[in-house]
Protein backbone atom coordinates (compact mmCIF):
# COMPACT_ATOMS: atom_id res chain seq x y z
CA UNK A 1 0.00 0.00 0.00
CA UNK A 2 1.20 3.29 -0.22
CA UNK A 3 2.26 5.40 2.44
CA UNK A 4 0.35 8.48 1.67
CA UNK A 5 -2.99 6.31 1.55
CA UNK A 6 -1.62 4.34 4.60
CA UNK A 7 -1.70 7.85 6.89
CA UNK A 8 -4.92 8.39 5.43
CA UNK A 9 -6.68 5.28 5.88
CA UNK A 10 -5.34 4.77 9.25
CA UNK A 11 -6.50 8.11 10.55
CA UNK A 12 -2.24 8.97 11.53
CA UNK A 13 -3.12 12.23 9.05
CA UNK A 14 -6.69 13.37 7.88
CA UNK A 15 -5.98 14.04 4.22
CA UNK A 16 -4.08 12.48 1.30
CA UNK A 17 -2.67 15.50 0.23
CA UNK A 18 -1.24 16.65 3.47
CA UNK A 19 0.46 13.62 3.42
CA UNK A 20 1.94 13.71 0.47
CA UNK A 21 3.07 17.39 1.34
CA UNK A 22 4.58 15.96 4.44
CA UNK A 23 6.74 13.06 2.46
CA UNK A 24 7.72 15.72 -0.18
CA UNK A 25 9.06 18.01 2.74
CA UNK A 26 11.18 14.66 4.01
CA UNK A 27 9.44 14.80 7.68
CA UNK A 28 8.44 11.22 6.81
CA UNK A 29 10.77 8.10 7.60
CA UNK A 30 10.90 4.40 6.76
CA UNK A 31 12.74 2.41 8.59
CA UNK A 32 14.85 5.34 8.98
CA UNK A 33 15.18 6.25 5.84
CA UNK A 34 12.75 9.31 3.91
CA UNK A 35 10.20 8.34 2.05
CA UNK A 36 8.63 9.24 -0.82
CA UNK A 37 4.22 9.36 -0.66
CA UNK A 38 4.80 6.75 -3.43
CA UNK A 39 6.98 4.47 -1.33
CA UNK A 40 5.16 0.75 -0.45
CA UNK A 41 4.45 0.35 3.00
CA UNK A 42 4.38 -3.56 4.93
CA UNK A 43 3.10 -4.95 7.70
CA UNK A 44 6.16 -4.48 10.38
CA UNK A 45 7.74 -1.08 9.00
CA UNK A 46 8.88 1.32 11.24
CA UNK A 47 7.28 4.56 10.37
CA UNK A 48 8.53 8.37 11.82
CA UNK A 49 6.40 11.65 11.04
CA UNK A 50 7.68 14.87 12.19
CA UNK A 51 4.53 17.17 13.20
CA UNK A 52 6.58 20.54 13.90
CA UNK A 53 8.49 19.80 17.11
CA UNK A 54 6.63 16.36 18.00
CA UNK A 55 8.16 13.23 16.51
CA UNK A 56 5.98 10.14 16.34
CA UNK A 57 7.24 7.21 16.06
CA UNK A 58 4.30 3.78 14.93
CA UNK A 59 5.09 0.07 13.55
CA UNK A 60 2.34 -0.66 10.95
CA UNK A 61 0.47 -3.84 12.17
CA UNK A 62 -2.15 -4.06 9.58
CA UNK A 63 -2.93 -3.08 6.30
CA UNK A 64 -6.26 -2.34 4.58
CA UNK A 65 -7.61 -0.59 1.60
CA UNK A 66 -10.30 1.05 3.41
CA UNK A 67 -11.44 1.13 7.11
CA UNK A 68 -14.10 2.33 10.13
CA UNK A 69 -12.53 5.18 12.11
CA UNK A 70 -13.17 2.84 15.12
CA UNK A 71 -11.15 0.00 13.49
CA UNK A 72 -8.41 2.20 12.28
CA UNK A 73 -6.74 2.11 15.64
CA UNK A 74 -5.60 -1.22 15.10
CA UNK A 75 -3.62 -0.58 12.11
CA UNK A 76 -0.45 0.41 14.00
CA UNK A 77 0.46 0.49 17.05
CA UNK A 78 2.61 3.94 18.20
CA UNK A 79 6.08 3.10 20.19
CA UNK A 80 6.87 6.37 20.82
Amino acid sequence: MRLDKFLKVSRLIKRRPIAKMMADHGRILINQKTAKASNLVSVGDILELQFGVNNVKVEVLQLSESTKKEDAKYMFKIIE
